[in-house]
């Protein structure tokens, strides 16, 4: 499959759909959950500006540099929050996952880890990348830890990287997790997202079920179609 050809992935906590623009009006829902956006040290878009960053990230994907999700609870359908694949090197491969911010009230339900495991699983077992890349602002604690606990290693901090909206600079810590280490991540992954699963039958793994290729429309929760 081409590189940042469009994919829907259904999980049991989460389903990630390619953006679109008619998401805009539930993605300033989701991030009017916790008015993500007054985070000084993120870049969530607000109600106003939500249609824009929409545009921005879809010409991204049309230039070859991005692939954006929406991210969906599985059980309701309900927009949660955005991803993105980016920085992509297919010759390499390699990308970065990134531009993630997710509903207050979905933080720490299961939502990021299973989103991470059906993203990683994408990028390594299909895409066949080397390393996946995160970034995060220095001063953004929680979402270095949530980097770090996925299993990720921080590679470095590149100092005055960016300059902020609000004229400030940004100190970027970078993290990678590369292929060989991709096996361990996953288990590791799996473990934590049992926590938020129903129980299962013993000797029942959580796995991941088969992305459904194509731009598509929305992808349907179990026992439904959208």
């Amino acid at each position: 499959m081409e590189f940042l050809e469009p994919v829907t992935f259904a999980g049991d906590v989460v389903v990630l759909e390619p953006l679109r623009r008619e998401h805009a009006d539930e993605l300033a829902v989701a991030a009017s959950d916790g008015r993500l956006w007054e985070l000084w040290y993120t870049a969530v878009p607000s109600p106003d500006t939500m249609a824009a960053d929409i545009e921005a990230k879809l010409a991204a994907h049309a230039a070859g540099t991005m692939l954006p999700f929406t991210v969906r609870r599985a059980s309701t359908g309900t927009a949660l929050g955005m991803t993105t694949y980016c920085n992509v090197d297919a010759a390499t491969p390699r990308l970065e996952i990134g531009y993630t911010w997710t509903a207050r009230s979905a933080q720490r339900t299961g939502v990021n880890t299973e989103s991470k495991l059906l993203l990683l699983g994408h990028a390594f077992e299909t895409l066949g990348c080397i390393a996946v890349e995160f970034r995060t602002h220095w001063h953004n604690r929680q979402s270095r830890t949530a980097i770090a606990a996925l299993g990720a290693k921080q590679d470095g901090v590149l100092r005055n990287h960016r300059r902020q909206p609000d004229g400030s600079l940004r100190d970027t810590v970078v993290f990678s997790i590369t292929d060989a280490e991709w096996p361990a991540v996953r288990s590791g992954l799996r473990s934590r997202l049992a926590r938020h699963r129903p129980a299962t039958p013993v000797g029942a793994l959580p796995g991941l079920r088969a992305p459904a290729r194509g731009s598509g429309g929305p992808a349907a929760p179990p026992g439904r179609r959208s």
